[in-house]
């Protein structure tokens, strides 16, 4: 399941998505919109995507963990759009045989997306500023 959505993300839809009986580990990573960035208070994040790029390197993403720690499944879902503080603005699950490779291939793979996957997030803080973060987007063959 690989999604980018401008809905609320239904964790347990999620989680149910790599649940498999062949599963001893189901991990759960949740990005969340906290209320302050370096000591200013945020209101929102606004998140936009290059939509077929994006996609395309979650895949990417998804078929290389699953390669490298013989994954049961795997679920990525992203926002797109105005994310509330407290809101999840990206859920990533992942199931394996054991624990270690469900811990290791998640903390990769929201490492990774958010050093490839061409999506960008804006800070709109509480003072009515705004700041747009871009991740270092490493692409291959670009």
């Amino acid at each position: 399941m690989i999604e980018l959505t401008t809905d609320t993300i239904d964790v347990a839809r999620v989680i149910e998505a790599v649940r498999s009986p062949k599963a001893g580990a189901v991990v759960l990573f949740l990005g969340t919109a906290r209320e302050s960035t370096g000591g200013r208070a945020v209101r929102s994040l606004e998140y936009e995507a290059y939509d077929a790029m994006a996609r395309a390197e979650l895949a990417r993403l998804e078929a290389q963990a699953r390669a490298t720690w013989d994954l049961v499944d795997c679920a990525i879902v992203h926002r797109l759009g105005e994310v509330a503080v407290g809101q999840t603005s990206v859920a990533i699950a992942v199931s394996a045989a054991h624990r270690e490779g469900a811990f290791e291939a998640g903390r990769w793979l929201i490492d990774r997306i958010k050093e490839v996957v061409p999506i960008w997030k804006k800070e709109n803080r509480a003072d009515g500023s705004a700041d747009w973060v871009h991740p270092m987007i490493d692409l291959p063959g670009a």
